[in-house]
């Protein structure tokens, strides 16, 4: 995986922030719908992460982030699911996903690494210039977030 998103997926709420999103957005050939939210590192350096409002069947509003910011902490990443497993439904990111991350000028930030794209076998990151990195297997991903709770 890339050293930078091996970075943020290897603190344990990143990871329980993207396996969560993951599970309420009811993966399946039908039934889903996307879930997505943004990863926060605050003054402290610590990493929290907020869920957007649920979407739709292949579809999320991202909502405001002014500067790359969220009150008084920096996005570092954003997520969001891909969880419709039919033949219809892309799992890897979209060139409309690609586009909304490359062209928002208010993920222009040095601090923003990209989004994660998580998706029923793989995890890809759309990094800030849209380029599009897979990352991680989502099972082996969310097996190690089991393996380290207590």
């Amino acid at each position: 995986m890339p050293e930078e998103a091996a970075s943020f997926l290897n603190h344990p709420s990143v990871r329980e922030a993207l396996r969560t999103a993951w599970l309420d957005s009811n993966p399946g050939i039908v039934g889903g719908h996307e879930e997505g939210g943004f990863i926060l590192r605050d003054a402290a350096g610590l990493f929290s992460a907020i869920r957007w409002p649920r979407g739709e069947l292949d579809r999320i509003e991202v909502p405001r982030h002014i500067g790359c910011r969220i009150d008084d902490r920096d996005i570092v990443a954003s997520f969001h699911t891909h969880p419709n497993t039919g033949p219809d439904f892309l799992q890897e990111p979209s060139e409309t996903d690609k586009r909304a991350v490359r062209d928002d000028p208010d993920l222009k930030s040095p601090n923003y690494s990209g989004e994660f794209v998580v998706s029923n076998e793989r995890i890809y990151r759309i990094s800030p210039d849209g380029e599009v990195a897979d990352v991680a297997e989502t099972a082996r991903l969310f097996e190690t977030e089991a393996r380290d709770d207590p």
